[in-house]
């Protein structure tokens, strides 16, 4: 059994990028072990707390180490990631040569509700993945646009073929994952 870990960048309640999300969850196996890591708790990365970490630092860092890969979805915020989500990122990452993100393959997703689909913040997401040396899913690039027009007011999705696309992106990234 997989363990899972999948962080939504965006801290809204009905948002968008939960429900793409939860469509690419819905393609994962049966017996998967799926963890929806709460980012939206931790205080900001401040190196001065890298010797006596906060103890919300060490649960998350804690629960991302639990996981055998990751599924990430963010909008776009100003051409990139949601400080919420970068924030978790580093946390995670630090203190120095301490990351707890190296070798996990991740699936990386954006959603906009513009036509561009949060290319630029797919691609500071990446930057920063590769960086922590993680096992990027490169193939299909998942920018997911006009998401208002895909989803609910709950934020599900409910277009149909949306559906299918990113169930079965999930199962391809399931066998990614277990390789």
């Amino acid at each position: 059994m997989t363990k899972y870990g999948v962080i939504v960048g965006s801290l809204r309640k009905n948002s968008y990028s939960l429900g793409v999300a939860e469509a690419l969850v819905a393609g994962l196996p049966a017996d998967a072990e799926v963890t929806y890591l709460d980012i939206s708790k931790l205080p900001l990365y401040n190196q001065d707390y890298d010797e006596a970490s906060p103890a919300e630092y060490t649960e998350f860092r804690e629960a991302v180490k639990a996981q055998d890969a990751f599924i990430i979805v963010t909008p776009e915020h100003n051409r990139s990631v949601p400080a919420a989500l970068k924030n978790a990122l580093d946390v995670a990452s630090r203190p120095w040569g301490q990351s707890v993100w190296a070798g996990k393959p991740v699936l990386p997703a954006s959603q906009s509700i513009s036509g561009i689909a949060g290319v630029a913040a797919h691609h500071v997401l990446r930057n920063s993945l590769d960086f922590l040396d993680m096992k990027i899913m490169h193939q299909p690039e998942l920018y997911i646009g006009n998401t208002m027009e895909l989803a609910d007011e709950n934020g599900k999705i409910t277009n149909e073929g949306t559906k299918e696309f990113l169930a079965g992106v999930g199962a391809q990234f399931a066998n990614f994952a277990t390789k």
